[in-house]
């Protein structure tokens, strides 16, 4: 205290204590406190997940064979031609053979080494092969095979057999200095052109892409001679109609050479193939063939090479 008598200590804060809302009850001054309502239990909902950018999903590989898209506004157009596309057009090789030997490292352009596919170069570059390109053009083999009657050339038919099936040891014709058959040489052997299941004659079968293409491809510059067989009457101008002037398809036959030999045979030399075209001209005629055979192709004529025999195309001859 002071000396004047005074407490001049601050009074103390009484905290009271929370009320017990049932003392009172217990002391019978009031009714039983109501308890509070229980508060429902909140239900917790997905988990919002923040929005991911979604992924670009790629769009559908072209066909093979089918042309690329063009490029779209603004986007460069990639220059040069592709590198297997030239090599074939060049007669280096097939498009097949020139991937092969680009993921071999076997091709060089302009003295550099491609080992990657689909490269683009100048379409006057200048390509060449390694040894061991050369090496393996070296082995391909090109066959020359008198189908008979009943074989097919390509892929087998009801009733008929492939004409792949003649190449045998057996069935070989050699001459001197022609190499002995082996199995490995049926290994991509395919006809380079077709010959019907009912015609006969020259046909031939390899394994070497430059031939295929020189003698199937777009161009039709190679020669193919037959003796044809027919009967009927033939019509008004029908053999002038057979050199030029007919069409099949909806499109104009290239021209061709025909002449008659006698009543019942024509000669016949196409640069094209169509299928079964010389049957589908000399109906158009008014004749109908009897009998097909094939008898040169290019430079190479069948000769006398009996039916059901074969041999290998010889150094020196070119279709």
């Amino acid at each position: 205290m002071s000396e004047s008598g005074r407490d001049d200590r601050k009074p103390r804060r009484v905290v009271k204590p929370a009320e017990d809302p049932w003392a009172r009850w217990r002391q019978g001054e009031a009714k039983a406190p109501r308890p509070a309502a229980p508060r429902p239990p909140q239900k917790e909902g997905p988990r919002q997940r923040p929005a991911a950018t979604p992924a670009k999903t790629p769009g559908p590989l072209p066909a093979a064979g089918a042309p690329s898209a063009p490029p779209q506004a603004g986007e460069a157009r990639p220059e040069g031609v592709r590198l297997s596309k030239i090599m074939s057009e060049r007669g280096l090789c097939s498009r097949r053979e020139a991937d092969a030997w680009i993921e071999r490292g076997w091709v060089f352009v302009d003295g550099q080494r491609i080992t990657e596919l689909g490269t683009r170069i100048d379409p006057d570059a200048e390509i060449t092969l390694s040894q061991d390109a050369q090496k393996d053009q070296a082995k391909q083999v090109t066959i020359l095979l008198n189908k008979p009657v009943g074989y097919v050339s390509g892929q087998p038919e009801p009733g008929c057999t492939p004409a792949v099936t003649l190449i045998t040891a057996e069935s070989q014709v050699r001459a001197a200095g022609d190499p002995d058959f082996k199995p490995w040489m049926l290994r991509g052997l395919a006809p380079a052109g077709r010959l019907d299941s009912d015609s006969s004659g020259l046909l031939v079968l390899t394994q070497d892409g430059r031939v295929a293409k020189l003698l199937i491809g777009d161009d039709g510059k190679v020669e193919k001679e037959y003796l044809v067989r027919v009967s009927g009457q033939m019509i008004a101008d029908g053999l002038k109609l057979l050199c030029h002037g007919l069409e099949l398809d909806g499109k104009p036959l290239k021209p061709a050479w025909v002449r008659q030999l006698n009543e019942d045979q024509l000669h016949f030399i196409l640069k094209e193939g169509k299928k079964r075209q010389i049957r589908r001209m000399c109906e158009l005629v008014g004749l109908k063939v009897i009998g097909l055979k094939r008898v040169r192709i290019g430079r190479v004529k069948l000769g006398d090479l009996p039916p059901g025999k074969w041999r290998f195309l010889r150094d020196g001859e070119r279709f």
